[in-house]
């Protein structure tokens, strides 16, 4: 895209021109296929908990707390490329051909051994995991949820490759293929879910291996097209002297920004999962009601979550060229495009919520839990995700990953556990509860970053030199 990256000739001190860097069109090329691609990776989701669901609920049940688990490992596979995603943004905005390169490799190196461990340990100990975890659930749910884990394991270490190569095709901007992909992934996981589930009846194995076959044909498309030289200004590609090496300095860049962030998104989704014991607590009706919610706040959620990865590419880009005051200008445009977005968005999946309802084989007394949970879910993301996560990515696009982990940290273990507990269990609200404990973490973390954004400090961190 032309003007997508950074022109080095800009007086300092000033704005540019923005369609010198990113125009309106630039901003809707980048933008457009990023929330298709997260709708796209929504739906494996949420065919899974639709179709598993004429499976009974036992099946929607362990689906729903498996997911849980493995969203710790996914995030932590996010948070390893979300820092190759910085760094080689920031090389593509230095205009550093080379080290962006090394910076792609490594990470894809990086990712495919870390992935490998997890595999091996989830594969090794799961049903001690899922019994330390959820060990008050029902046996005929623990049978659901060994099945699924032990299934869908396999699917880690495509999961991180492909996130690796993901990011770097968003760094230079090209996310129409990462969309193209998740949109041909998207196809095969769907009629994969329909045969197994309807054609095989399979059960909860129906839903799990089409996703396992989806996201290995994910990794293996990525990993091909990355390996290809690709036009523009700064091309990033992969080459097998950058993956079979180890580059102490490279990786450092990279872990420097994704371990804080690791550890940011393991703790969060730690918690999730550590509260879903308590939600075993409440019964078949609030699991399964709570595990349907979800799908829905999925796709609710998923406006922010792709104007996040926006903020990646386009500050990244922006502090790489060493112009804090084109970030600026951009962290503001592209917050005010995400609360925009955002609040239409909630409101349009509030809208369809129980229309959209009336296909799935639940009892009305979990249905009805199921639109109280979407109500309360789609009114705080629309108005205060925008800050609590598409500007705190902003932040570590700039290098500033400490200081969303600390915040991070405590509004998480602070705030979230300790209401959970008392909105949950000791004001007997369940699962809403628990879901009002989400909303006020969210609200925290929003006013902390805001701070930060405003008093400027981001823009001091440099993460390439």
């Amino acid at each position: 895209m032309r003007g997508l990256i950074y022109r080095l000739t800009e007086p300092a001190g000033t704005i540019p021109d923005e369609r010198k860097i990113f125009s309106n069109h630039d901003l809707k090329v980048l933008i457009v296929p990023l929330f298709l691609e997260q709708l796209l990776e929504v739906l494996v989701g949420v065919s899974d908990t639709f179709m598993v669901s004429y499976a009974g609920e036992a099946a929607v049940s362990g689906v729903s707390l498996v997911n849980m688990f493995n969203t710790v490992f996914i995030f932590l596979f996010s948070a390893l490329a979300a820092g190759g995603a910085v760094v080689v943004s920031q090389y593509i905005g230095s205009r550093d051909e080379k080290n962006g390169n090394l910076s792609a490799g490594q990470l894809v190196m990086i990712s495919a051994v870390f992935s490998a461990a997890v595999t091996v340990f989830s594969l090794a100990l799961n049903r001690q995991l899922l019994r330390l975890l959820f060990g008050e659930v029902d046996p005929d749910v623990m049978e659901v949820c060994v099945t699924y884990l032990q299934i869908s394991a396999y699917s880690y270490p495509a999961i991180a490759i492909y996130n690796a190569g993901a990011a770097v095709y968003r760094s230079m901007g090209k996310t129409s293929v990462t969309m193209n992909i998740s949109l041909a992934s998207n196809g095969i996981n769907i009629v994969g879910n329909a045969v197994g589930v309807f054609v095989l009846h399979a059960g909860v194995a129906g839903v799990a291996y089409p996703s396992l076959i989806a996201r290995t044909f994910s990794a293996v498309v990525i990993l091909i097209l990355c390996f290809r030289k690709k036009s523009g200004p700064v091309s990033v590609r992969l080459a097998w002297k950058n993956i079979f090496r180890w580059e102490g300095s490279m990786v450092k860049r990279i872990l420097s920004i994704a371990v804080p962030n690791g550890i940011e998104n393991g703790l969060f989704q730690l918690t999730k999962v550590a509260l879903s014991s308590i939600t075993a607590l409440f019964g078949t009706v609030q699991i399964a009601a709570n595990g349907v919610a979800q799908s829905f706040w999925s796709v609710a959620a998923l406006m922010g979550t792709a104007l996040g990865l926006a903020f990646v590419t386009v500050i990244g880009q922006c502090m790489g060229a060493g112009d804090t005051e084109a970030a600026e200008y951009y962290m503001k445009k592209l917050l005010r495009i995400t609360f925009l977005a955002s609040i239409l968005w909630n409101a349009l999946i509030l809208a369809a919520t129980p229309l959209v309802l009336k296909g799935y084989a639940l009892s009305d007394k979990a249905a009805d839990l199921v639109v109280v949970l979407v109500i309360i879910h789609n009114i705080f993301n629309a108005l205060f995700y925008p800050l609590s996560g598409a500007l705190a990515n902003g932040l570590r696009a700039a290098g500033d990953v400490k200081y969303t982990m600390y915040v991070s940290i405590f509004s998480t273990i602070g705030c979230r556990v300790v209401f959970s507990i008392l909105f949950g269990i000791f004001l007997d609200l369940g699962v809403i509860g628990i879901a009002f404990a989400m909303c006020l973490d969210w609200m925290i973390r929003a006013v902390f970053f805001w701070i930060r954004f405003r008093r400027g400090k981001w823009k001091e961190f440099r993460v390439i030199g």
